[in-house]
């Protein structure tokens, strides 16, 4: 019998002690990790009541800032949570997060926002009266190299991303419990993280990034109707417009996904992440990312060095 391959995730990082002593955002102040604390009656942890956004941090500027931002702001305004900063505020505060810990690069942010403490351990929101809470944890980081050797290993779970009525998965939410147990299925089935199911069966989105096949040089995606549409998933799609790789945003089954030739996971920690089985059923004939992947990531390192670029000139 082969061994199977040592358990990881899409966001596996080499191990940097420097994290140990970074220093940390908080409600304006920049503050050692250890003191980086908020109130047990804060709505974020009483409620999951939040919205964040993750970046990353390439040659001193963070990429596809303009995109992260307005997602943040429109999810906050959906559900009546003022940030209290402006976008130009939330970049300086991210700027000198990053200059204190002395980042440039390999970097990656973790900006989360709440509606702030509460009066009294219950669900109103009106009892959060004092104003949001803002964090931003910025940590060396740098995916494991395994995760492009590898690849990643999918399970099919019953967990499935719900209707837009009940909670719109393009909520980038703090409360994640729908998330987290489709992945304790994936792991308790032996695999690495959870492939999700839209509420009509088609395959959708993994339980931490959003999902694609390639099938005869085609490159495919849900319609994005039930998953987060992630700012990486945008840019490949824009990418295969660009330079004439036929994409497609469709409904699609298991019986697709099981004989397609690449299967990949994109967001904004691995950019693309290869998929190496799904359900027990080896993707495709290569090992590690297929041709089509590897063209997408060059692509793509390509668009975000013209990101950073034009910051830079502004």
């Amino acid at each position: 019998m082969s061994e199977q391959p040592a358990s990881h995730s899409t966001h596996d990082a080499e191990q940097d002690q420097r994290n140990q002593d970074i220093k940390i955002f908080l409600n304006g102040k920049i503050v050692p990790r250890a003191k980086a604390v908020v109130s047990v009656y804060d709505s974020g942890f009483m409620l999951g009541d939040g919205m964040w956004e993750g970046l990353r941090l390439y040659n001193g500027r963070w990429a596809f800032f303009e995109e992260h931002m307005d997602r943040l702001t429109n999810s906050c305004k959906s559900v009546s949570i003022d940030i209290g900063m402006t976008k130009e505020e939330i970049l300086a505060a991210l700027n000198a997060t990053a200059e204190a810990n002395g980042m440039t690069s390999d970097a990656h942010c973790r900006l989360m926002v709440t509606r702030g403490p509460k009066a009294k351990p219950f669900q109103h929101p009106g009892l959060s009266r004092s104003g949001p809470t803002v964090v931003a944890i910025v940590e060396h980081s740098k995916p494991a190299e395994s995760l492009m050797k590898q690849g990643i290993r999918l399970a099919t779970v019953p967990q499935v991303r719900g209707l837009p009525m009940s909670q719109d998965a393009k909520y980038n939410s703090h409360s994640k419990l729908n998330c987290i147990i489709a992945c304790l299925q994936a792991e308790q089935a032996g695999a690495d993280e959870a492939l999700m199911l839209d509420p009509h069966g088609f395959v959708n989105t993994t339980n931490a990034c959003n999902f694609f096949i390639v099938r005869r040089g085609e490159v495919w995606t849900s319609t994005g109707d039930y998953c987060m549409n992630g700012v990486t998933r945008q840019k490949v799609i824009d990418l295969c417009q660009a330079h004439d790789i036929p994409v497609r945003e469709k409904n699609y089954s298991l019986y697709e996904v099981y004989g397609a030739d690449e299967a990949f996971l994109t967001g904004t920690f691995g950019a693309q992440t290869p998929v190496a089985e799904i359900d027990g059923k080896k993707i495709g004939v290569h090992e590690g990312a297929g041709p089509m992947t590897l063209r997408l990531r060059a692509l793509y390192k390509e668009l975000v060095a013209r990101n950073v670029a034009e910051q830079k000139c502004a």
